[in-house]
Protein backbone atom coordinates (compact mmCIF):
# COMPACT_ATOMS: atom_id res chain seq x y z
CA UNK A 1 0.00 0.00 0.00
CA UNK A 2 1.43 3.38 -1.01
CA UNK A 3 2.20 5.90 1.72
CA UNK A 4 0.20 9.12 1.44
CA UNK A 5 1.69 12.30 2.86
CA UNK A 6 -0.67 14.47 4.93
CA UNK A 7 -1.85 17.61 3.17
CA UNK A 8 0.38 20.61 3.79
CA UNK A 9 3.28 18.51 5.05
CA UNK A 10 4.42 16.86 1.85
CA UNK A 11 8.13 17.58 1.71
CA UNK A 12 8.70 17.34 5.49
CA UNK A 13 6.83 14.05 5.60
CA UNK A 14 8.79 12.59 2.69
CA UNK A 15 12.07 13.69 4.29
CA UNK A 16 11.04 12.21 7.66
CA UNK A 17 10.18 8.88 6.05
CA UNK A 18 13.59 8.44 4.45
CA UNK A 19 15.40 9.90 7.48
CA UNK A 20 13.79 7.24 9.68
CA UNK A 21 14.69 4.48 7.23
CA UNK A 22 18.32 5.59 7.27
CA UNK A 23 18.34 5.96 11.03
CA UNK A 24 16.77 2.53 11.54
CA UNK A 25 19.29 0.84 9.27
CA UNK A 26 16.75 -0.11 6.61
CA UNK A 27 18.79 1.94 4.12
CA UNK A 28 22.55 1.43 4.27
CA UNK A 29 25.33 3.78 3.11
CA UNK A 30 25.54 3.55 -0.68
CA UNK A 31 21.94 2.38 -1.12
CA UNK A 32 19.98 4.25 -3.75
CA UNK A 33 16.76 6.02 -2.89
CA UNK A 34 13.83 5.54 -5.29
CA UNK A 35 13.74 7.80 -8.31
CA UNK A 36 11.90 11.10 -8.17
CA UNK A 37 9.03 9.65 -10.17
CA UNK A 38 8.81 6.64 -7.85
CA UNK A 39 8.77 8.85 -4.77
CA UNK A 40 6.11 11.06 -6.37
CA UNK A 41 3.92 8.01 -6.97
CA UNK A 42 4.57 6.52 -3.53
CA UNK A 43 3.66 9.72 -1.66
CA UNK A 44 1.25 11.24 -4.19
CA UNK A 45 3.14 14.54 -4.24
CA UNK A 46 4.55 16.91 -6.86
CA UNK A 47 8.10 16.79 -8.22
CA UNK A 48 8.83 20.08 -6.42
CA UNK A 49 7.88 18.46 -3.13
CA UNK A 50 10.26 15.58 -3.75
CA UNK A 51 13.03 18.00 -4.69
CA UNK A 52 12.54 19.94 -1.45
CA UNK A 53 12.56 16.73 0.60
CA UNK A 54 15.78 15.52 -1.00
CA UNK A 55 17.28 18.96 -0.43
CA UNK A 56 16.53 18.66 3.29
CA UNK A 57 18.19 15.24 3.47
CA UNK A 58 21.22 16.49 1.55
CA UNK A 59 21.49 19.48 3.86
CA UNK A 60 21.51 17.10 6.83
CA UNK A 61 24.33 15.09 5.24
CA UNK A 62 22.20 11.96 5.01
CA UNK A 63 22.15 11.57 1.22
CA UNK A 64 24.19 12.72 -1.73
CA UNK A 65 23.86 12.80 -5.52
CA UNK A 66 25.80 10.08 -7.31
CA UNK A 67 25.43 10.57 -11.06
CA UNK A 68 23.65 7.71 -12.78
CA UNK A 69 22.87 6.14 -9.41
CA UNK A 70 20.70 9.11 -8.51
CA UNK A 71 20.38 9.96 -4.82
CA UNK A 72 22.19 7.57 -2.48
CA UNK A 73 22.65 7.30 1.28
CA UNK A 74 25.87 9.01 2.36
CA UNK A 75 28.71 6.97 3.84
CA UNK A 76 28.14 6.47 7.59
CA UNK A 77 25.66 9.36 7.73
CA UNK A 78 24.54 8.83 11.34
CA UNK A 79 26.05 7.30 14.46
CA UNK A 80 23.24 5.41 16.20
CA UNK A 81 23.98 4.38 19.78
CA UNK A 82 22.43 4.60 23.20
CA UNK A 83 18.70 5.15 23.39
CA UNK A 84 18.38 5.50 19.61
CA UNK A 85 19.68 1.95 19.32
CA UNK A 86 16.95 0.80 21.71
CA UNK A 87 14.34 2.61 19.62
CA UNK A 88 15.66 1.02 16.43
CA UNK A 89 15.56 -2.46 17.95
CA UNK A 90 11.99 -1.88 19.10
CA UNK A 91 10.98 -0.90 15.57
CA UNK A 92 12.73 -3.54 13.48
CA UNK A 93 14.75 -5.80 15.80
CA UNK A 94 18.07 -4.71 14.29
CA UNK A 95 20.89 -4.45 16.81
CA UNK A 96 23.31 -3.29 14.12
CA UNK A 97 22.87 -1.32 10.93
CA UNK A 98 24.34 -2.64 7.65
CA UNK A 99 28.14 -2.51 7.87
CA UNK A 100 28.06 -1.88 11.61
CA UNK A 101 29.80 -4.05 14.22
CA UNK A 102 31.20 -3.66 17.72
CA UNK A 103 34.48 -4.66 19.32
CA UNK A 104 36.49 -4.21 22.50
CA UNK A 105 33.75 -5.60 24.73
CA UNK A 106 34.64 -5.36 28.42
CA UNK A 107 32.63 -6.17 31.54
CA UNK A 108 34.02 -5.33 34.96
CA UNK A 109 33.03 -4.67 38.55
CA UNK A 110 34.64 -1.47 39.77
CA UNK A 111 34.22 1.16 42.45
CA UNK A 112 32.77 4.32 40.98
CA UNK A 113 34.13 7.73 41.94
CA UNK A 114 32.98 9.90 39.03
CA UNK A 115 30.68 12.54 40.61
CA UNK A 116 28.37 12.66 37.59
CA UNK A 117 27.77 8.91 37.63
CA UNK A 118 27.41 8.75 41.42
CA UNK A 119 24.80 11.50 41.32
CA UNK A 120 22.92 9.92 38.43
CA UNK A 121 22.78 6.48 40.08
CA UNK A 122 22.42 7.70 43.67
CA UNK A 123 25.68 5.96 44.65
CA UNK A 124 28.14 6.91 47.34
CA UNK A 125 31.68 7.55 46.04
CA UNK A 126 33.55 4.25 45.60
CA UNK A 127 30.41 2.10 45.69
CA UNK A 128 30.79 -0.89 43.39
CA UNK A 129 28.95 -1.09 40.08
CA UNK A 130 29.05 -3.17 36.91
CA UNK A 131 30.59 -1.32 33.97
CA UNK A 132 30.18 -2.50 30.39
CA UNK A 133 32.24 -1.00 27.55
CA UNK A 134 32.16 -1.54 23.79
CA UNK A 135 33.38 0.23 20.67
CA UNK A 136 30.92 0.62 17.81
CA UNK A 137 32.32 0.52 14.29
CA UNK A 138 31.04 1.32 10.80
CA UNK A 139 32.85 -0.42 7.93
CA UNK A 140 35.49 -1.38 10.54
CA UNK A 141 36.14 2.23 11.53
CA UNK A 142 35.33 3.23 15.13
CA UNK A 143 32.45 5.66 15.48
CA UNK A 144 31.81 5.74 19.23
CA UNK A 145 32.65 4.25 22.60
CA UNK A 146 29.66 3.13 24.67
CA UNK A 147 29.90 2.85 28.45
CA UNK A 148 27.02 1.63 30.61
CA UNK A 149 27.06 1.54 34.41
CA UNK A 150 24.64 -0.45 36.56
CA UNK A 151 24.21 -0.25 40.35
CA UNK A 152 23.99 -3.42 42.49
CA UNK A 153 20.17 -3.40 42.75
CA UNK A 154 19.86 -3.53 38.94
CA UNK A 155 22.41 -6.32 38.63
CA UNK A 156 20.55 -8.29 41.32
CA UNK A 157 17.52 -8.39 39.01
CA UNK A 158 19.48 -8.78 35.77
CA UNK A 159 22.61 -10.75 36.74
CA UNK A 160 23.47 -11.21 33.05
CA UNK A 161 24.82 -7.65 33.18
CA UNK A 162 27.78 -8.91 35.19
CA UNK A 163 28.63 -11.74 32.79
CA UNK A 164 31.54 -11.15 30.42
CA UNK A 165 29.44 -11.90 27.32
CA UNK A 166 27.34 -9.87 24.95
CA UNK A 167 23.76 -9.39 26.10
CA UNK A 168 21.16 -11.06 23.91
CA UNK A 169 18.33 -8.93 25.33
CA UNK A 170 18.34 -5.34 26.48
CA UNK A 171 18.48 -4.87 30.23
CA UNK A 172 15.31 -2.75 30.36
CA UNK A 173 13.24 -5.50 28.77
CA UNK A 174 14.58 -8.13 31.17
CA UNK A 175 14.10 -5.84 34.17
CA UNK A 176 10.47 -5.16 33.30
CA UNK A 177 9.74 -8.84 32.64
CA UNK A 178 11.14 -9.82 36.04
CA UNK A 179 9.79 -7.02 38.21
CA UNK A 180 6.70 -5.79 36.40
CA UNK A 181 8.06 -2.24 36.72
CA UNK A 182 8.41 -0.10 33.64
CA UNK A 183 11.85 1.26 32.78
CA UNK A 184 11.83 4.91 31.76
CA UNK A 185 14.72 6.63 30.00
CA UNK A 186 15.57 10.15 31.06
CA UNK A 187 16.49 13.04 28.82
CA UNK A 188 19.62 12.45 26.79
CA UNK A 189 22.09 15.31 27.22
CA UNK A 190 25.03 16.21 24.97
CA UNK A 191 28.19 17.85 26.24
CA UNK A 192 31.76 18.45 25.06
CA UNK A 193 35.04 17.66 26.83
CA UNK A 194 38.55 16.48 26.09
CA UNK A 195 38.93 12.77 25.37
CA UNK A 196 40.85 10.57 27.76
CA UNK A 197 43.77 8.55 26.47
CA UNK A 198 41.71 5.35 26.74
CA UNK A 199 39.01 6.95 24.58
CA UNK A 200 41.56 8.13 22.03
CA UNK A 201 42.97 4.61 21.84
CA UNK A 202 39.49 3.08 21.45
CA UNK A 203 38.57 5.55 18.72
CA UNK A 204 41.96 4.94 17.06
CA UNK A 205 42.88 8.61 17.16
CA UNK A 206 46.63 9.11 16.87
CA UNK A 207 47.25 12.32 18.80
CA UNK A 208 50.49 13.66 20.33
CA UNK A 209 50.91 12.80 24.02
CA UNK A 210 49.11 15.16 26.40
CA UNK A 211 47.25 16.79 23.50
CA UNK A 212 43.68 17.99 24.05
CA UNK A 213 41.25 16.39 21.61
CA UNK A 214 37.66 17.66 22.00
CA UNK A 215 34.84 15.14 21.67
CA UNK A 216 31.07 15.19 21.99
CA UNK A 217 29.53 12.76 24.45
CA UNK A 218 25.94 12.04 25.45
CA UNK A 219 24.52 10.70 28.69
CA UNK A 220 21.18 9.29 29.76
CA UNK A 221 19.92 7.68 32.97
CA UNK A 222 17.27 4.96 33.20
CA UNK A 223 14.80 4.73 36.11
CA UNK A 224 11.85 2.74 37.35
CA UNK A 225 9.25 4.33 39.63
CA UNK A 226 11.53 3.99 42.65
CA UNK A 227 15.18 4.57 41.76
CA UNK A 228 17.80 4.91 39.01
CA UNK A 229 18.73 1.70 37.20
CA UNK A 230 21.50 2.50 34.75
CA UNK A 231 23.68 5.22 33.30
CA UNK A 232 24.77 5.24 29.65
CA UNK A 233 27.50 7.37 28.15
CA UNK A 234 28.49 7.46 24.48
CA UNK A 235 31.65 9.21 23.27
CA UNK A 236 31.74 10.01 19.56
CA UNK A 237 34.64 10.19 17.15
CA UNK A 238 35.29 13.79 16.04
CA UNK A 239 33.17 14.67 13.02
CA UNK A 240 30.44 12.14 13.80
CA UNK A 241 26.86 13.14 13.01
CA UNK A 242 24.65 12.20 15.96
CA UNK A 243 20.85 12.47 15.95
CA UNK A 244 19.48 14.09 19.10
CA UNK A 245 15.94 12.81 19.58
CA UNK A 246 15.69 12.45 23.33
Amino acid sequence: MAYRAPAGKGYADVAAYFRDRIKNGDLAPGDSLPSVSEIREQFDVAAKTVSRALGVLKGEGLVTSRGALGTVVANAPLVITGTDRLDRMAKNGKRYAPGETSSGHQVMRRSVADPEICTALDLEPHDEAVIRIRVFRQDDKPTSVGVSVYPPHTVAVVPELGDDVRMTDQFDKLYTERTGRQVVKGQRVARARHASQDELDSLEIDAPPQSAVPVIYTTVTFHDDERPLGYWEDVYVPGAQVPMTG
